[in-house]
């Protein structure tokens, strides 16, 4: 009879990778709010290059994601986390290419896009560091 062990951390390299993410979309979203209320060009561009230095990570992420969606059991906070993971992602590459855009062309849509993968990755990041499931033991 096999019996669901609790839950385990991630891999430590899948939570150093995990908080990358996190703390670049978080800048972007503040370069955001920092070019709304002063209209100087550079923070459009410093939120450009936050968004696309963390999609990098968020792929990195999302590959690690699912290679664990795949090999560990497949229900319950593992599949929420792969799910935010992929609208982190997606929205993420949403973000990237409107902040490709002429500077005030990015706004409001991107301020709001950046807002809303800074919060998706904070509850990736908060349901990663609390652990996922672990492999039923045998």
């Amino acid at each position: 009879m096999a019996v669901l062990a609790e839950t385990r951390p991630l891999h430590p390299l899948h939570a150093m990778l995990l908080g990358f993410p996190l703390a670049l979309f978080a800048g972007a979203w503040l370069a955001d709010l920092a070019y709304w209320s002063s209209y100087e060009i550079q923070w459009a561009n410093f939120a450009a290059w936050l968004n696309a230095f963390g999609m990098i990570f968020a792929t990195l992420v999302l590959l690690w994601s699912l290679a664990g969606f795949v090999r560990g059991p497949r229900r319950g906070r593992r599949a929420v986390y792969l799910l935010l993971v992929l609208a982190m992602w997606v929205l993420g590459l949403v973000a990237g290419l409107v902040h490709a855009r002429d500077a005030w062309g990015i706004m409001p849509l991107g301020l709001w896009l950046s807002a809303i993968v800074a919060l998706l990755a904070l509850a990736a990041a908060w349901i990663g560091y609390s652990g996922l499931p672990a492999r039923e033991a045998r």
